[in-house]
Order: structure tokens, then sequence, then C-alpha cells
């Protein structure tokens, strides 16, 4: 199993029963964090986590404070109604650019609190010279996912809940990267996934850039591969020259719809738009734009989409045996159906393979 290959232990000590139930673990910022006993409350300043963590936990008892764009997603999404009393856990704990509140923390009493490791000491030191039990987190690449479930799923001591979520994930991307293996290039569609779309245009290169990973993983190719760095503005023209076969459109952004391509003078014209192969992201427990507990579903969703003839995951299935695991919950068919914009979207090419039946 993949989980015994990350180094992280849980230690009991066995000097005293003081020390019985002490978890020792190494954060993703290189440091070691101690824990005297199984942290019971947990304060979350970057965004994905407080779905991590109610996951891993199969529940929200223990998150006790969460990042206030975190909380918007949970409560415009399912598990807003599958935990309607998220809606009162704080989400003053930090500012949107992450700067905690040390005294709107302090007032969670958390046993830990989960803190960006790749934004800088000014993020960090308030929260440790405060006293506060911090682990960081680094995010964007399914290791580092894979990581910080362990890390997470250990510090609550649940180790056996992401060996159960990392198993799966290393079942479905195995499978896939067998599958498509054998796909040639020139049956690799180009796809370009837009990290904004609103206001201005975004996309990003192959270095560091989650959405690119498992546009390979599921047979495509990434259009904006040589964009240089990650959610790089770009213009329509742009677009319009690598004429991609199939666009994403990223889930952040709540008002934005097909239309946003499909009503534009020269988006309209890429070939993605004239084939009706734009899409959005769903939004489940977490959005499946970026690296979360749910991914598995989003290169599923992907794959299907993308090589119809090589994939054909029951993805309402999976989607349902995933939340049951994850979230202990009975997803219903409208419940997908909001999941993965069905209103909006049913009428997309390869698209109505994911009605319900």
């Amino acid at each position: 199993m993949l989980a015994a290959t990350v180094s992280l232990a849980l230690i009991a000590g066995t000097l005293s029963p003081a020390l019985a139930e002490t978890i020792t673990l190494k954060d993703q910022g290189g440091r070691t964090v101690t824990l005297p006993k199984p942290a019971d409350r947990i304060a979350s300043i970057p965004i994905p986590m407080a779905s991590t963590i109610i996951s891993i936990d199969g529940g929200t008892s223990k998150l006790v404070g969460m990042n206030p764009t975190a909380k918007s997603a949970i409560m415009e999404g399912i598990l807003g109604k599958i935990f309607p009393e998220a809606k009162d856990i704080p989400s003053d704990i930090t500012a949107p650019n992450f700067i905690p509140n040390i005294e709107e923390l302090a007032a969670t009493n958390p046993d830990l609190v989960i803190q960006w490791a790749d934004y800088g000491a000014d993020l960090v030191d308030p929260l440790t010279n405060a006293g506060l039990n911090v682990a960081l987190i680094s995010y964007g690449t399914e290791e580092k996912a894979r990581y910080y479930q362990n890390m997470v799923a250990t510090a609550i001591g649940k180790p056996e809940r992401a060996a159960l979520i990392n198993g799966w994930r290393d079942e479905v991307a195995q499978e896939m990267a067998a599958k498509t293996k054998d796909i040639a290039a020139d049956k690799r569609p180009k796809v370009l996934y837009l990290g904004r779309a609103m206001e201005n245009l975004t996309a990003s290169g192959n270095e560091g850039n989650y959405n690119a990973w498992y546009i390979d993983l599921t047979g495509g190719v990434n259009a904006s591969a040589d964009v240089k760095g990650n959610g790089t503005t770009i213009s329509p023209e742009q677009i319009a020259e690598w004429n991609p076969d199939v666009i994403l459109l990223n889930s952040f952004e709540a008002k934005l719809g097909l239309d946003r391509i499909m009503n534009d003078p020269i988006l309209s014209l890429t070939k993605a738009a004239q084939d009706k192969k734009v899409y959005k992201l769903p939004l489940g427990g977490y959005r499946w734009d970026p690296p979360s507990q749910e991914s598995p579903l989003t290169w599923m969703w992907l794959a299907n989409i993308l090589h119809p003839e090589v994939f054909q995951y029951d993805l309402r299935g999976e989607m349902k045996k995933a939340y049951k695991t994850l979230y202990n919950y009975d997803l219903t068919d409208a419940d997908i159906d909001g999941i993965l914009w069905m209103d909006m979207q049913g009428d997309a090419t390869n698209y109505a393979q994911f009605a319900s039946k």
C-alpha cells in the first residue's frame, strides 16, 4: 500500500502512560511535529485542507477553524448539504492572504494549526511564537497531496483512512496509465484548462501544474504547455492560435459558464467551441480542478470525455461509492446532477453519458 511508503510515523510511547498516544510526524516544511495525543481540534488556514480533514475524519467535529474561501466552497457545494453544521465553524482565523489572525485562532483552542509551507516565515512565525502547534503543508502535485493526507490522518490518529483514500488514488492512476500509454500522439486531444476566465484569461505550463498532470494521465496534451509559469495571463488571440480540441473552465469562479467561450467573438471559433467540447470542472466536496480527496473522480470524468472509446467509467456509480466512503453519505441523482452541472452542460459532446439512467 502506498501509504506505507510515505515517511510518516505514528509513534506510541512505551515508557509511560503519558506517552502512550504521542504522535510524531514530519511536515512538508521538513519540520518535526510532536503531538501529546491525537489532535481533536484542528484549525486549517490553507484553503483545500478543510474538506480534506472532513473526509479523513468522516465529519466536521475536529475542524474548529478554516479559511473563509474554504467555507464558501463547502457551503456552495454538496458538503454544505451533507454537513450543514459547517456554517457555524469560524472562518475569521485568517485573512484571504493566509496571514493568521492569532486572536481568533487562539479562541478556537486548537491542538494543531495547519499552515502553508511555501509562503515564508511571516505566515508561520506568528503561530509558533503564540505557542500554537503547527504543521505545514505544500500543495500542487499528486505526491504532495498524498503526503499531506497521510500527515493529517496520522495527526488525528486515523492513518488507515489515508491508506484507504491514497490506495484508491494509486489504483485508479495505475489503471489509467496502463490504458493511455498506447494512445498515439496524434490521437491525444489538445486540452486547455483556464484557471481564470471571467475578468482575464489565465493558463499554465506543464511544470508544477496539476491540471497538466491529469490531462496527460487521461490521454490528453496540455495546450498551454509552452506558457512560462502558472496562472499566466493570456489573450483570446493566443488561445485561437493554440486552437484547443477541448477547453476546461475552472470551478472557482461561481458565475463562470460555457457562454464565456461560446459567446466570445474569438473563442467561439476554436475547435473546442465548434465541436461543443467546452466543460466546466465539477464542484463536489471540493473543487475538482486541484488535488483533493476526490481527485480520482476528476480523472474518471475527464478520461470518459477525452476517450470514450477507451474509458467507460460508471461515473455516477463511482461517485456514490466514493461519497459513502469519504463522507458516509448516499448521493442522490439530483446531487450528482448538481455536482456535474448537468443543467448547464448536459448537451456538450460526450456529456450525455453522465446523465441519470
